[in-house]
């Protein structure tokens, strides 16, 4: 892949300890040029962040239909199953009378402990509601029911899964690598640019106002980002540092992108080694870089920042180096 340290990287350092590095790429888009990028060119799959594009596709194929901007925000999320997120899903399945039995995204535990903790407690076992893709598999089991569609939606040439990869190769301007997400629906393979080339379409349709699905998806994820994530959770606590609005999705292994509609901007990061506590350290130096002000510094405290042991006691701290 020929990165090196030429990159930015995350230094994790224990006591006076160099535990790990980890580095970073990033490319900025504007106007559908490249506004800024630090880094090696890089490729990946794009895995949850592009929900906000697969979830427009399910809502036009659905009419646009008059939904809360809660249910809206559960169907981009990758949600922690807390109790709301629970509620909202299973809201979005009443709304287009679809049976809970029919998701096809598998189950895990929720990724808010408490909150599997709580389903062990009462003597449940994990659904495929607790999934954290349950939003946006509730919305696709809608289309294809709207559409009398065979109503298994993983397979790549499914109709709704054609329209997804018609309508993401559209945003993001390059062609799509085809594999399987952890969710079982296709993930696509591809630069990061593509990546916030798409991104960037999300901020403009963010600032010119109503009248595409695209756009209202992204304001709601911008006001609604613990029901797009969950407590504690990295897409949030950017959200809680901005000074304007944006739009954010994790992806997995180490991939984040923003929407900065004010700015028309979209951004795309990934961590190479795929760690998700130095994402947070690159996705703050990113945005000093490309869109200097957006949000505020974070605090000393900062989780993303702050290395602690199993009682809590600070024992390192990262950073990155750009």
């Amino acid at each position: 892949l020929g990165v090196g340290m030429s990159s930015p990287y995350v230094v994790q350092d224990r006591g006076a300890i160099t535990e790990s590095v980890h580095p970073w790429s990033a490319v900025a888009v504007r106007d559908s040029a490249v506004f800024g990028r630090v880094g090696e060119p890089w490729r990946c799959a794009w895995r949850s962040a592009a929900k906000p594009f697969q979830l427009a596709v399910s809502l036009d194929l659905l009419g646009v239909p008059d939904l809360s901007d809660e249910e809206i925000a559960v169907g981009a999320a990758s949600h922690s199953a807390e109790p709301e997120h629970i509620r909202w899903v299973r809201q979005v399945l009443a709304r287009f009378q679809v049976d809970e039995g029919l998701l096809r995204c598998g189950a895990h535990p929720p990724v808010h402990e408490p909150a599997a903790a709580r389903i062990l407690r009462q003597g449940h076992g994990f659904e495929p509601i607790h999934n954290n893709c349950s939003g946006k598999h509730a919305f696709m089991l809608a289309a294809v029911q709207s559409r009398d569609w065979e109503v298994d939606y993983r397979a790549p040439e499914h109709p709704l899964q054609l329209q997804v990869r018609k309508a993401l190769t559209g945003f993001c301007g390059e062609g799509l690598q085809l594999a399987v997400d952890g969710c079982g629906v296709p993930t696509f393979g591809l630069s990061l640019l593509g990546m916030a080339k798409a991104w960037s379409r999300l901020s403009e349709a963010m600032e010119d106002g109503p009248g595409s699905s695209l756009g209202r998806i992204g304001r709601v994820m911008a006001r609604y980002p613990n029901l797009t994530s969950g407590t504690d959770r990295l897409d949030a606590a950017i959200v809680a540092l901005s000074r304007e609005p944006m739009a954010v999705k994790i992806g997995a292994a180490g991939l984040f992108c923003m929407a900065l509609p004010r700015r028309r901007l979209g951004i795309a990061v990934k961590v190479h080694s795929g760690d998700r506590q130095a994402l947070g350290c690159a996705v703050v130096a990113t945005l000093a870089k490309v869109a200097p002000g957006a949000i505020v510094e974070p605090p000393e405290d900062w989780p993303w920042h702050v290395v602690r042991n199993v009682v809590g006691v600070q024992v390192g701290r990262r950073y990155a180096r750009i």
